[in-house]
């Protein structure tokens, strides 16, 4: 592996810290995660692509939960079973989204399930 595509691959194994922001600089719309502060340009492009990839890796692994959840529900050995419609009405997906994460909730608590793109 070349050395760019090495050190990308690490970064994306250690995303950034996200920290909580201070409730009085957030209601402040240009406040965030204090980026409006960097003077140097690099520097505010390093510390947005952490942020980003840390972003994503949390929306990643947000989803896989959603996923995990959706399939306990549908679970028929459950005596409260939702069906796919009601989980979808829950989530604000539609029926067929439902489907597809239960589908994928499943094989993730199978420990099948394939990584997401």
């Amino acid at each position: 592996m070349a050395e760019p595509e090495r050190q990308q691959a690490e970064r994306r194994l250690r995303p950034a810290q996200l920290l909580f922001e201070p409730s009085q600089t957030v209601a402040d719309p240009e406040h965030f995660f204090d980026l409006e502060s960097i003077e140097d340009p690099r520097e505010l492009l390093a510390r947005a692509t952490e942020l980003t990839l840390a972003f994503r890796a949390a929306q990643e692994r947000a989803v896989e939960f959603q996923a995990v959840a959706a399939a306990q529900l549908a679970d028929p050995r459950r005596f409260d079973r939702l069906p796919a419609a009601a989980i979808a009405e829950q989530a604000e997906w539609t029926e067929d989204y439902a489907r597809k994460m239960i589908e994928f909730g499943e094989s993730l608590l199978r420990g099948t399930a394939p990584e997401l793109p």
